[in-house]
């Protein structure tokens, strides 16, 4: 662990070495606590302190990421070094660096920042959503459109560190936008997702903001978010545990993506505000991916919709899906879906009642390619 604080008042040289030294001594299970009890001591230096020239702009580094202690609140501190934020409950002292299932840090790990006119309409309207990509996921799907991101074994680009960078991009992107944010893959970036949304805020920024989701989320961590979030996309995939833990690697995913729906459907309804351009404002829209010869699970999901959560909720069902690299050898999933899945998925959406939302060309599995090598992943 390497903790390098700076900005500390003068008359106190070396204080950082000092720090690091006690860290270093203390043995590795302690460090966590010992570590937290530093930063909460400088905390209440900071507010108490009679030198005027103290400024507590203090970045410390933990392994190869850095945070601004700022950033977060006592609480999320706690809620980053034990976290249970999703569904897998690692209890991964994510201060110390990643080591739960997502492997993801406390910092802002975020692969890019960008314009996307490939959501809804509603979503994406004729300028695009400035959409924020979290990087790795607290789902590892085999086929994955944005697995070069996504994964938790691979080396993966990180293009945002600072709260500042990440303000900055995300400010710069919204210029060109509908003035709507999006945060993709963030249910295992809980803490970050609120620490910028209230880093906009302090700056006068308002936008909508949309939780972009796999589904696989915790409802206690949903209700944390139920003051930020304007609008809930989450992926609802499988209705059946043994084919989220073949194609996802988590068994309880029906049980946690229907919970979590359910509760986006209490804190929204199935009502679907939109503004004067037809750009969302408030509500729920469920996406549900068809997969080829697993036309089954869309069946049962899109009943399960209807009976069990509403049949006026909004609907998005995707044709998008193309075989990635990582599955061009699998025997299942190494090609799109054809006209009679496609078809039969949209007989079952009309016959269980449901009529809002919207259902992608079946061509569309020519587009949303991303490429995450460069800063524009959808440039053509």
């Amino acid at each position: 662990m390497h903790f390098t604080p700076a900005g500390f008042p003068s008359g106190i040289p070396g204080i950082g070495d000092e720090i690091e030294r006690i860290i270093q001594q203390t043995p590795q299970p302690a460090r966590h606590s010992i570590t937290l009890v530093l930063i909460f001591i400088l905390y209440f230096v900071k507010l108490h302190s009679s030198f005027k020239t103290f400024h507590f702009d203090c970045l410390f580094s933990v392994n190869y990421f850095r945070i601004d202690l700022k950033t977060y609140t006592e609480e999320e501190l706690y809620y980053l070094s034990n976290c249970r934020l999703c569904p897998h409950e690692c209890g991964a002292d994510r201060l110390s660096g990643g080591k739960g299932f997502c492997k993801s840090d406390a910092g802002f790990n975020i692969s890019s920042i960008c314009i996307h006119k490939g959501e809804e309409p509603v979503i994406s309207g004729a300028k695009g959503i400035c959409n924020i990509f979290f990087s790795h996921c607290n789902l590892q799907c085999i086929y994955c459109q944005n697995h070069t991101i996504s994964g938790n074994k691979i080396p993966v680009v990180n293009r945002y560190f600072t709260l500042n960078e990440i303000v900055d991009a995300i400010c710069e992107t919204l210029e060109q936008s509908e003035n709507i944010v999006g945060f993709v893959s963030p249910s295992h970036n809980i803490m970050q997702v609120i620490a910028i949304i209230k880093a906009l805020h302090r700056i006068g920024k308002y936008p909508v903001f949309v939780y972009n989701t796999n589904g696989y989320d915790k409802i206690s961590s949903l209700q944390m978010l139920e003051e930020y979030i304007h609008v809930y996309l989450p992926d609802f995939k499988y209705m059946d545990s043994c084919i989220s833990m073949k194609y996802s690697q988590v068994k309880d995913y029906p049980e946690a993506a229907s919970a979590a729906i359910k509760e986006m459907y209490c804190q929204k309804g199935a009502t679907l505000l939109v503004n004067n351009e037809g750009i969302a404002e408030s509500g729920i829209i469920i996406r549900h991916l068809i997969l080829p010869g697993k036309i089954e699970q869309s069946i049962e999901v899109l009943k399960y919709i209807a009976e069990e959560i509403s049949p006026n909720i909004y609907i998005s069902l995707m044709s998008q899906y193309y075989p990635t690299p990582k599955v061009m050898g699998h025997p299942e999933m190494s090609r799109t879906i054809v006209s009679d899945e496609y078809d039969k998925v949209l007989d079952a959406f009309h016959r269980f009642g449901l009529y809002k939302g919207w259902a992608q060309e079946l061509e569309s599995n020519s587009f949303y390619r991303p490429d995450f090598s460069g800063n524009d992943p959808f440039t053509i």
